[in-house]
């Protein structure tokens, strides 16, 4: 029996649900869950990526697996396709197509620019999605509004203000943050953006190359919204080349003021990662919202 107390448990569901056999344990723990334990699973000759939870990591699950749909049915961006999900006794589970990966080339960020602006196409009538998700480990709120300025400012800013008060960082970041919701239409003013289809956790780290060299993206946290936070989020860690901006430019071209709304946009993730992980990224938040409101002093 496994550390999950029930690993053929889980092989029966999946084998249930793709309707076909599958191995009663996994064939080797693979990396890519530093939430969730993950696993290369053989069902038949056909690898499965199987991600295990206990059952309270099964909501987070769910919630991916919701991403995941939503993301492959906008037929742009190749998405991991969902096989199985569930919960067993004490265990939660989402299995995933596998796919093989190769190093990224200037072909594939030319085709993820390109196909990613081909996503952001998919648009809907309000801000928000059907459910609430996940970013990193903290719920992220969904709930829909008309009106962009709203949702951001409510649903992506003032909670994980109130995060980073609870946290430890009031001194730091109350007051000024405060100001920064206050100033919101100010900042956005004149900025009516189409609720586009985002990922809405688009950095380096998920995303590849499959063996044909097409683009793959995967851990989303899905929602519609403005198409430039997604921009904004690859450039806050790095790792995207000349060659994808180049090509989601071409396709799509952004409107004046968009670097100061990506300061604005990727605010979220800093303070998501302070509240995560602590005080560097509450300092680097804190400069960030100085930077904002000086942009508002004019």
């Amino acid at each position: 029996m496994s550390e999950d107390g029930g690993f053929e448990a889980i092989a029966r569901e999946i084998a249930a649900q793709i309707g076909g056999d599958c191995a009663p344990e996994p064939q080797s723990h693979v990396s890519g869950g530093s939430i969730h334990r993950s696993y290369r699973w053989l069902c038949g000759d056909t690898p499965l990526f199987v991600k295990v939870a206990d059952q309270r990591g099964g909501t987070g699950l769910e919630a991916e697996a919701a991403g995941l749909m939503e993301l492959a049915g906008a037929q742009a961006v190749r998405v991991p396709r969902v096989r199985a999900r569930g919960s067993i006794g004490r265990s939660a589970f989402l299995a995933l197509e596998w796919i093989e990966s190769r190093p990224a080339g200037r072909a594939a960020e030319h085709r993820l620019g390109e196909q990613l602006a081909a996503q952001h196409r998919v648009t809907a009538a309000r801000f928000g999605f059907a459910t609430d998700n996940f970013i990193g480990r903290t719920r992220q709120p969904n709930a829909c509004l008309d009106d962009w300025t709203e949702f951001f400012r409510e649903r992506r800013l003032r909670q994980q203000l109130e995060l980073a008060v609870q946290s430890g960082f009031a001194e730091l970041l109350e007051e000024p943050g405060a100001r920064l919701l206050d100033s919101m239409d100010a900042l956005l003013a004149g900025h009516q953006p189409q609720a586009s289809l985002l990922h809405g956790d688009l950095w380096a780290g998920n995303w590849l190359a499959d063996e044909h060299d097409e683009p793959v993206i995967f851990d989303p946290a899905v929602y519609y919204g403005d198409r430039e936070a997604d921009l904004a989020m690859t450039r806050l860690f790095g790792g995207f080349g000349r060659a994808f901006y180049d090509a989601y430019r071409t396709a799509a071209p952004l409107p004046a003021g968009h670097a100061v709304r990506a300061e604005l946009y990727n605010l979220y993730h800093v303070l998501n990662h302070a509240n995560l992980f602590g005080g560097g990224y509450a300092r680097q938040a804190r400069a960030s919202i100085d930077r904002l409101l000086a942009e508002v002093r004019g």
